[in-house]
């Protein structure tokens, strides 16, 4: 089989799927890792910071190079993500469009792995809405608030994320984008390893295991985020 073949294969379109997922896994962990220094802010650390940490960790992420090279990185990680994604989506879709003779519900497979072409899909419209707030702001129109520290010019993105987090309907539908998130990872993590190849009965129960754990306490921390913001435990 060619290359070009495999890629466009069922089984090739499994395997992308699996790379990216993997890639974007990591990016959630440096993400989510970012985003949580908001919280440096809370009266049992330092509740002068006033977004410091955040603000500093954000400008870092956003000016060194390797970074700034590793966006691209993702961008068409993500996009590769979707494209694949929709592919098997479909695929899988004209497969089952006689259906079975017997529905076993959940005891075929859980409703959220059957469910990632809509949970992607919730994910995808939220990451546009989140792009437009933040990303577009502070890489395109730079059209936020700047700050100084230590003779060192950053733009203020803590003071974009309570004002954007002001408003309930944007924590509401940042909060729907959470859960989304967190049965996409709940299937997606365990999953993705599998496609590549960890895949061993011995270790099956504790790799999913620790999927459920990743999808939880990630998805969780990001909700907390736009929620701390809005009732003001974050200021």
């Amino acid at each position: 089989m060619k290359w070009s073949e495999f890629f466009t294969s069922s089984v090739g379109r499994k395997f992308v799927m699996g790379l990216t997922g993997l890639f974007l896994i990591t990016f959630l962990i440096i993400h989510v890792s970012i985003n949580a220094c908001i919280f440096a802010d809370l009266p049992i650390f330092n509740e002068n910071d006033n977004g410091s940490v955040f603000n500093r960790a954000a400008h870092f992420m956003g000016s060194t190079i390797l970074i700034r090279i590793m966006e691209v990185g993702l961008f068409a990680g993500i996009i590769l993500h979707i494209v694949q994604g929709y592919m098997l989506e479909l695929k899988n879709r004209s497969a089952r469009s006689v259906g079975y003779a017997v529905n076993l519900g959940e005891r075929g497979s859980k409703w959220y792995s059957r469910s990632m072409g809509l949970l992607g899909t919730i994910i995808l419209l939220f990451l546009v809405i989140h792009i437009s707030h933040f990303w577009v702001k502070a890489r395109i129109t730079h059209a936020l608030e700047p700050v100084t520290y230590n003779g060192v010019e950053m733009h203020n993105m803590f003071e974009e994320m309570k004002m954007v987090f002001s408003q309930p309907w944007v924590v509401i539908l940042y909060v729907l984008g959470c859960i989304s998130l967190a049965y996409h990872l709940a299937h997606g993590f365990q999953s993705a390893f599998r496609t590549v190849g960890v895949h061993n009965r011995k270790y099956n129960q504790l790799l999913t295991s620790i999927g459920y754990g990743f999808s939880i306490i990630v998805s969780l921390v990001f909700a907390l985020m736009p929620v701390a913001m809005y009732l003001g435990w974050v200021k």
